[in-house]
């Protein structure tokens, strides 16, 4: 029986494989379990069905493994022996004993319909570690692209194997296996590790920097150096890091068994390396939960050091006696300098975070003030990725005598120096605010010490420098606390402006006028009106009424009006949710700007 270059193309002759770290292991046992059960009934000595079974295990072990990191979907293995049967003019009974030719071998990953992906490998600049194995190795391979799935195929031929006397390597492997031979947890596999492993190790560097480069968690490092580790330099890794303490704690463990992960890391964990050890491959105690066959092993450790300083140490370990080439404890001291330069980087930027993270929440109120015959609620979604704080800002603060004072604004620009402005703003209202300025004087204070701090800044920055307008909603309420609701008197200083619902629909309660900081000599005026019991305030930043879909914006039309107008009866939070969800759903594409909606809903008292 001959099968085709490409063909097991059955659905019923491939097995699905779990999408997690068992995935590799599965595959192995598959292909294995395959070519022992033509072994028993071909006439081929057992050593060569052996080595059939260990490269077969390789090769498929580094394409499921390859597929599941960059692919994610799901995934299928098949196995297939090709076979010879001897006929009437060949030597043996036309019905004699089966001849095994080769294996044939597939990992398909199956795409959602109509969208197959390309070579994952091709994308990232490569062919990758595994496609280099397969074309050491295989007698042929190659990819198959169908209207549902793309499957990596190779065969396997047992006449060249013949031809080259058991435990060889040809020049091809010595060239393309590099790393992933020189540690393996197979004792099938002790032909491969005589071999001297060339200090060729580029390419598997090259993938370890790709794949370390830009981890921005330093536990993320960890476990990805297990996984460039193990199986192709070791069978089990652990990496330590160094705590705020001092001290060293086990942040990741990787076993080429998975099953075996818990109980390694029970082992090692109580004894950890020195947190100053500063060494390059010193022989590590071998833990007994990795000594399934009572033969023990080998472990080695190695510091994790950058810039003179130790972050860690990285202890890998193989069962059996210790072989490994200089050239490979060489590379093993490259992937820790990558991996201690990686946990550099993923502090600095953790540090940073906090740093920014503890500035921005002094820029808002950690809480809204609670006021009497008042409902109120605020929705704040920042733009910025990584920020707790945008340009846009709130406040609801007690000024004494049974008033209350609020606010939205939104600064021009979302760089940092635009958000110190919303931190000063802020404070500056509060301390004008409760010094018993009214609303129009802290608009004017407001807006003249805004002007001459843009000016001061074109004087000193030159042209480069850009003065910062602001547009902002403040307001004072006085509760009624007998009947509930409150008095409220408002201006808006070139924001979007504040609706009313009541009983007789929605309305705008002030009229807008002019941003502040633009002219020194503005003078603003205030607006007020009674919220009776049952009527409800919205205020929005312009990241809410100019969310475009396509060449339309949310407030076309009076867009906002509308949507507020379905909240009758609805609570602050309601209507903030309501309106938070509406903005979002009216585009298609991802809200481009900050996002700020302050509601006040009007209770009996």
């Amino acid at each position: 029986m001959r099968l085709p270059s490409a063909g097991l193309s059955d659905p019923e002759s491939r097995r699905a494989l779990p999408t997690s770290q068992l995935a590799p292991s599965t595959a192995r046992a598959i292909v294995r379990s395959e070519i022992e059960k033509w072994g028993r009934a071909s006439t081929a000595p057992w050593r060569l069905t052996e080595r059939l079974a260990d490269d077969a295990e390789l090769l498929v072990s580094e394409l499921v493994s390859n597929a599941l990191m960059h692919a994610g979907t799901q995934i299928e293995v098949a196995c297939g022996v090709e076979t010879d049967v001897p006929g009437p003019d060949e030597p043996g009974e036309a019905h004699g004993p089966v001849e095994v030719s080769a294996v044939l071998v597939e990992v398909v990953d199956r795409q959602p319909t109509g969208r197959v992906s390309g070579d994952t490998s091709a994308r990232r600049g490569g062919r990758g570690l595994g496609l280099q194995i397969v074309g050491a190795l295989a007698q042929s391979w190659g990819v198959t692209y169908r209207r549902t799935e793309k499957v990596v195929w190779f065969r396997l031929a047992v006449a060249e194997m013949v031809a080259k006397p058991s435990g060889s390597l040809n020049e091809a492997m010595h060239r393309e296996l590099e790393a992933a031979e020189i540690f393996t947890s197979s004792e099938r596999s002790d032909r491969r590790r005589t071999a001297e492993w060339a200090d060729r190790g580029g390419a598997f560097l090259a993938e370890a920097s790709e794949l370390l480069s830009g981890q921005l968690d330093e536990d993320m490092v960890a476990a990805l150096a297990g996984q460039l580790l193990v199986p192709r330099l070791a069978d089990w890794c652990a990496v330590w890091l160094t705590n705020e303490a001092g001290g060293m704690r086990l942040s990741r463990v990787w076993d080429v068994d998975e099953r075996k992960v818990d109980a390694l890391r029970f082992a090692l964990e109580p004894d950890p390396p020195p947190a100053g050890l500063r060494t390059v491959g010193i022989p590590w105690p071998w833990p007994e939960s990795a000594d399934d066959s009572g033969t023990g092993g080998s472990a080695l450790a190695f510091s994790l050091v950058a810039g003179g300083t130790c972050l860690g140490s990285l202890v890998i370990g193989r069962a059996g006696p210790t072989e490994m080439t200089d050239s490979v404890a060489r590379t093993v001291e490259d992937v820790a300098r990558r991996v201690a330069q990686a946990v550099v980087t993923a502090r600095q930027y953790a540090r940073q975070t906090s740093i920014s993270r503890a500035l921005q929440r002094r820029q808002l109120p950690p809480s809204l003030a609670s006021l009497p015959g008042v409902e109120t609620a605020i929705v704040y979604e920042p733009h910025a990725m990584g920020q707790t704080v945008g340009g846009d800002f709130y406040d609801l603060f007690p000024m004494g005598d049974n008033r209350w004072s609020f606010l939205l604004g939104d600064v021009q620009g979302k760089d940092p120096e635009a958000m110190s402005v919303t931190g000063l703003t802020r404070h500056l209202v509060r301390l004008l605010a409760r010094e018993g300025h009214g609303v129009e004087s802290v608009l004017d204070r407001l807006n003249a010490a805004m002007a001459e701090e843009g000016a001061e800044a074109v004087a000193v920055g030159g042209e480069s420098a850009q003065p910062r307008f602001l547009s902002l909603v403040y307001g004072e309420l006085e509760p009624d606390r007998q009947a509930g609701g409150a008095h409220c008197s408002i201006a808006s200083a070139g924001h979007p402006a504040p609706l009313k619902l009541s009983a007789d629909g929605v309305v705008p309660v002030v009229e807008s006028q002019m941003l502040l900081g633009i002219d020194e000599g503005t003078a603003f005026a205030a607006f007020g009106f009674d919220l009776r019991p049952g009527e409800t305030l919205l205020c929005v930043t312009d990241g809410v009424t100019e969310r475009r879909s396509g060449q339309r914006q949310l407030d076309d039309n009076d867009g906002l009006a509308e949507i507020l107008a379905t909240c009758g009866g609805m609570g602050a939070m309601a209507v903030a949710e309501r309106v938070r969800q509406a903005a979002h759903d009216f585009g298609p594409e991802p809200v481009e700007d900050d996002l700020a909606i302050l509601v006040l809903h009007a209770v009996r008292g």
